[in-house]
């Protein structure tokens, strides 16, 4: 204890000079730290405001750029009709789908045409295009088709029965020749296409393959060139009504080769190692080993049919038409039958009741999302028509 309290004898005497000091020192760092704890808030603020409009931007844009999963699902009958007794005749129940899917573009177009030819309300065109390089092809086929077929069969007709195999080999020529000339005959107003940014310009490697149905009350007429297809359900039975036009088709093959050309397997049988249907219209670049030249079948229509199925490949590929005719009529089951067509002709609209209306639509619907849930990494497009007759 003694020699703590020598020490401390001998330690001198704070000064008003050390205790100013000291003081002055404190009192800076307390300002310095109170400037740091504000430049550190304004900085967290700024971070958490940049965040905010960050995430609302991508939302933003998201949102520009998201595809609904199914943009587009109609069901319903013919909306020109005359008279509810003249729907219960003309129009068939259809329902369409068409799902962009994993793909960046949506290059599929469907159209629809419920009674397209002049002077007669009994037939109904159908058709789906699958595009590829751009979807300018599809979307003027998808414009103007029916309008082509309408023409050639006025001009086969003068009160005979036309021969659908010339109208529809016409019909697609004239396709094929206004997609070869679509950049010299296109609107200069209308925006520019993604095909015509590219350098150089690519108009002639664009295409599209077309499938179209003309659905009468006798006959089933079916037009095709490429790889989508058309698929009868008949007593649970499929029955292709075309055939796909794939470049290592025996037949098709040998036409290839015939006109010089070469099937080359990349990724798949391609034409010249390029693409992967040997038919379609547009595609300048492969004429004459890619034709538009379609196949075309003429069924009659029975009592044991029961719908019409249309799709591009983005369903085909991973769907079978056993599968996809199962998925209809399971679809037409759950909605109820089609009604009578004294029924018919007493509703207010001419068309059966809503849930027999809903078949279509549903159908199609659900086949989309089957082909997405299997792994179809291209477009789906899918028609359904319902051909039940009302008992």
């Amino acid at each position: 204890m003694a020699e703590i309290c020598c020490q401390e004898a001998k330690s001198p005497p704070a000064t008003a000079a050390t205790v100013a000091t000291v003081s002055a020192s404190a009192a800076a760092a307390a300002v310095a730290s109170s400037v740091m704890d504000r430049r550190r808030r304004r900085l967290e603020l700024k971070r958490f405001r940049l965040a905010s409009d960050l995430e609302q931007s991508a939302a933003e844009y998201a949102g520009a750029r998201k595809r609904p999963r199914i943009p587009r699902t109609v069901s319903g009958p013919c909306p020109d009709a005359a008279s509810a007794s003249e729907n219960a005749e003309r129009c068939p129940r259809f329902g369409f789908s068409s799902v962009c899917g994993r793909r960046r573009e949506m290059e599929d177009a469907v159209s629809i045409r419920p009674g397209f030819l002049p002077g007669s309300g009994k037939s109904h065109f159908f058709g789906v295009f699958d595009g590829h390089g751009c979807s300018h092809v599809a979307t003027t086929c998808q414009e103007l088709m029916h309008e082509v077929v309408a023409e050639e069969h006025q001009k086969a007709g003068s009160g005979e029965e036309p021969v659908w195999k010339e109208v529809m080999e016409r019909s697609f020529a004239r396709l094929d020749e206004r997609a070869a000339n679509w950049a010299t005959t296109r609107s200069s107003e209308e925006p520019a296409c993604r095909c015509e940014q590219k350098m150089p310009s690519r108009c002639d490697h664009v295409g599209s393959t077309a499938v179209v149905a003309v659905v009468s009350p006798t006959q089933l007429v079916v037009g095709n060139a490429g790889d989508s297809r058309a698929v009868l359900s008949r007593a649970g039975v499929p029955v292709a009504l075309s055939v796909d036009h794939k470049p290592d088709r025996p037949d098709e093959l040998e036409r290839i080769q015939a006109a010089g050309g070469r099937v080359i397997y990349w990724d798949g049988a391609r034409v010249l190692g390029v693409l992967a249907m040997s038919r379609a219209i547009g595609d300048g670049y492969l004429k004459p080993f890619v034709t538009a030249e379609p196949e075309v079948t003429v069924t009659e229509r029975s009592d044991a049919d029961e719908c019409l199925i249309l799709a591009s490949d983005g369903l085909w590929d991973v769907v079978t038409n056993e599968m996809a005719c199962d998925v209809a009529r399971a679809c037409f089951r759950s909605n109820g039958p089609p009604e009578p067509a004294a029924a018919q002709a007493q509703a207010s609209e001419g068309v059966s009741k809503a849930e027999s209306d809903r078949a279509c639509s549903d159908a199609a619907m659900l086949l989309a999302k089957l082909a997405l849930a299997r792994g179809s990494s291209d477009n789906v497009s899918v028609v359904v028509v319902d051909l039940r007759r009302g008992s």
